[in-house]
Parts: structure tokens; C-alpha cells; sequence
């Protein structure tokens, strides 16, 4: 089976509410997509459309070229984590997954190894009610893990992880992506996706704003900026502004330079004897960077499921 995620040009309206506005985008294999957006701006609704709990107005979403409720033994398809919390407390932790694999005629030793893959081997026989978040995150991903799919879709899996936790979860995602997956992850957390990603679908107002390589979105918010230290700055301006660069005061020996690269700089600031103890390129985080993609997409008056993102 083809290890791709699908959506093309999905519409949903709840009541008066516009949902999902032509969303579109596809998850291919060997990658960890990241799938951020505002409060409210379609994300939620777009997972569910793909496992078919929501039916979309328009436009299709398919696993591997395939409709969900098309697909016969779905855990072998695609797993999904949309919400932790999904379990009867009073089952163990190796109960609950039993019953899973029960339904998609998988057997024992698949559960066993899920429950260690994800680090829950000594709780394996505690009931599931007395986990922490952390730990049902970890449960809710050896389920997703049962058919050993070639597609996951985990919704905020970092959430209620320790630290320890989430150094497990940022490896284990990239292990997942170099089996040959498709992963794609929904996430408030933009550091989390800078260290795991490498690829990002911003969305807001129920489409996609961007649609790129994490290492692209921060090299454009990045902006080419120059941050360089000297104790003759209106010296260095001088020489920089005739060279075609544009120069800006950021401190008392700090200046911010844009059009001109760093070994350009250290060039000409050397053959005009002008002083200078550092020239760093500004590296734009994915949080800054994302800030700026979504600065004007406002929340929408959330109702239905995405009432709670």
C-alpha cells in the first residue's frame, strides 16, 4: 500500500461556521510532517474527515489513494492518536490493546511488542485510569502502532510527556519516518516540531497557508539578516550602505545588515580596516516563524469538534 496521506480541497461547514475552506495537502512517505494553525483552524476537523468520523461537504481525503471506510482492517492502514483520553480506565494497559488487535485478527506477540516499543512494559498489567497523560499518550501511540501501518496521524503527542518523555518522542518519530512512513503530526508545541520535522503545513481559517520544508520557512522568516558587533558602527554603516546593503541600528555597537551575506560582509569591513568582533546570520525560529505566517488568522467562533482546539 502507497504511504500517503491525500486531502484535496475539503469544505465542511458546522451550522453557519466554515470549517475547512479547500484544504488541501498530501503527507508523503519517509517524512514527519508537522500540521500547525491557530485555534480553530480546521486542523481537528481535517483528521477526522481522514478516518471518516466527519463527512466533508467537498473535495476528498484519502489513505494511500483509498477512502478510510473503504479500507478493510484499518489499524493495518493508517494508526491514528486524536485524543489520549479514548480508553476504558478500567482495563490494564495490555487489555486494552488486546481487544484492539482482537478486532483487526492480530495476535498477542503484536501487542506485546507495541507495549514495549513505546516504553510501557512495566505497567503493562496497571489499569489504564491510574496512568498520567504522559503515559496514556504512550498508550494511545502503541495502538496507533497495532497494524504495523504505514501511515500515522497523532494528534499533540508530546502533551503531558516529561522531559525524558519528550527526548523519546522526537526520536521515536524520526524512526518512524526512516522505516519509510508517512507521519503526520499535529502540535502546539513549534520547538518540538523545529527539532522533529521536515516538512510543515501551516493552516488557518480552514486552509493552508503554507505548505513547505521546515528548513525553507525558517531560512524566508530568517530574512537574510546580518547581525554584526563593531566599536565603529557609523564607520561600518558607511561602507556597508555604499556596498548596496541595508543597515540598521539594533544597539550602541550592534547593527542588523540585510542584502549582503555574512563572507561579504567579513570582506569589505576587512579591506576598509574597519573593526569588528562578530558577524552571525540570524536564524528565525519556527515559532517566529510561524507567528508571522499566521499573524491574521483569527480565531474562528469555534463550534463542534473544533470547539475544543
Amino acid at each position: 500500500m502507497q504511504a500517503t496521506i491525500e486531502v484535496n480541497g475539503l469544505r465542511k461547514r458546522f451550522g453557519s461556521t466554515v470549517a475547512l475552506d479547500g484544504m488541501s495537502f498530501t503527507v508523503e512517505a519517509g517524512h514527519v510532517t508537522g500540521f500547525v494553525g491557530p485555534n480553530g483552524a480546521g486542523k481537528s476537523t481535517t483528521m477526522r474527515v481522514i478516518l471518516g468520523l466527519d463527512s466533508a461537504d467537498e473535495g476528498t481525503a484519502l489513505v494511500g489513494g483509498r477512502r478510510y471506510r473503504s479500507l478493510r482492517n484499518p489499524l493495518s492502514h493508517i494508526g491514528a492518536l486524536l485524543d489520549a483520553a479514548a480508553l476504558q480506565p478500567s482495563r490494564t494497559a495490555r487489555n486494552h490493546l488486546l481487544w484492539l488487535a482482537h478486532s483487526q485478527g492480530l495476535g498477542v506477540r503484536r501487542v506485546d511488542e507495541v507495549i514495549e516499543r513505546v516504553g510501557l512494559g512495566s505497567a503493562a498489567q496497571r489499569k489504564a485510569g491510574g496512568f498520567s497523560l504522559g503515559m496514556r499518550q504512550r498508550l494511545g501511540i502503541a495502538a496507533a502502532l497495532l497494524g504495523d501501518p504505514p501511515v500515522l496521524m497523532l494528534d499533540e503527542p508530546s502533551n503531558g510527556l516529561d522531559p525524558e518523555g519528550i527526548v523519546w518522542m522526537r526520536g521515536f518519530l524520526r524512526s518512524l519516518a526512516a522505516d519509510g512512513r508517512a507521519v503526520l503530526v499535529s502540535s502546539h508545541l513549534m520547538s518540538e516540531l523545529e527539532d522533529t520535522a521536515d516538512h510543515l503545513v501551516v493552516v488557518g481559517r480552514g486552509r493552508v497557508v503554507a505548505d513547505t520544508s521546515v528548513a525553507g520557512l525558517i531560512a524566508t522568516a530568517s530574512g537574510g539578516r546580518v547581525t554584526l558587533r563593531t566599536t565603529a558602527p557609523s564607520q561600518a554603516m558607511a561602507a556597508l550602505t555604499q556596498a548596496g546593503a541595508s543597515v540598521a541600528a539594533a544597539g550602541r555597537d550592534t547593527l542588523t545588515v540585510t542584502g549582503l551575506a555574512g563572507e561579504h560582509i567579513v570582506a569589505l569591513l576587512s579591506r576598509y580596516a574597519v573593526p569588528f568582533s562578530e558577524v552571525s546570520a540570524h536564524r528565525a525560529t519556527l515559532e517566529e516563524a510561524y507567528m508571522d505566517l499566521t499573524r491574521d488568522a483569527v480565531e474562528f467562533r469555534a463550534t463542534g469538534h473544533e470547539a475544543a482546539r
